[in-house]
């Protein structure tokens, strides 16, 4: 991987320096990661704002790609994977990554629909995973989409605080 990322850099007029190197290394092993886990992975080998640039950097040469999973930052993962959308637990943040052909039915029809071809490596599906599905018990749903909702107004809240 380090051939192909010093010539993926050296052929469009970057350096491959020590960051980069560790920014891509973070990411493959660590598979989905928001850049402050990356951060936290390489330790004092980059700060914040040099993931952010390295990623950056990555990303433009095709090397990682990032989807929303989270409400904050964008979570990278290294293109060596299999192509992949994300459905995402929004009770125990449980990422799993799906196969593109799960979701031809739906990407032919917005094509034949809409004329849209679909870029399914930033698709992120937001619900519940099995283990979290409590639809079931329909008074255990009540209870969790009530703490669903408080939960919401207290976000709500924070935002709407001033900042110090």
């Amino acid at each position: 991987m380090t051939d192909e990322l010093a010539e993926a850099l050296r052929s469009s007029g970057y350096r491959l320096t020590p960051q980069r190197r560790l920014v891509l290394a973070a990411v493959t092993e660590l598979g989905h990661a928001t850049p402050e886990e990356v951060r936290d992975h390489v330790g004092d080998g980059a700060n914040l704002s040099t993931v952010y640039r390295a990623l950056e950097v990555l990303e433009e040469l095709g090397l990682v790609r990032h989807a929303h999973l989270v409400d904050r930052a964008p979570t990278y993962h290294s293109t060596s994977e299999p192509a992949h959308f994300h459905l995402v637990c929004r009770n125990c943040q449980k990422v799993t990554s799906v196969d593109p052909d799960r979701a031809e039915p739906l990407l032919s029809r917005l094509r034949a629909e809409h004329g849209f071809v679909t870029d399914v490596g930033h698709l992120a599906i937001f619900g519940r995973c099995e283990d979290c599905d409590d639809t079931r018990d329909p008074e255990h749903e009540h209870q969790h989409d009530q703490h669903e909702h408080d939960q919401h107004e207290h976000e709500q809240h924070e935002r709407d605080q001033p900042s110090a």
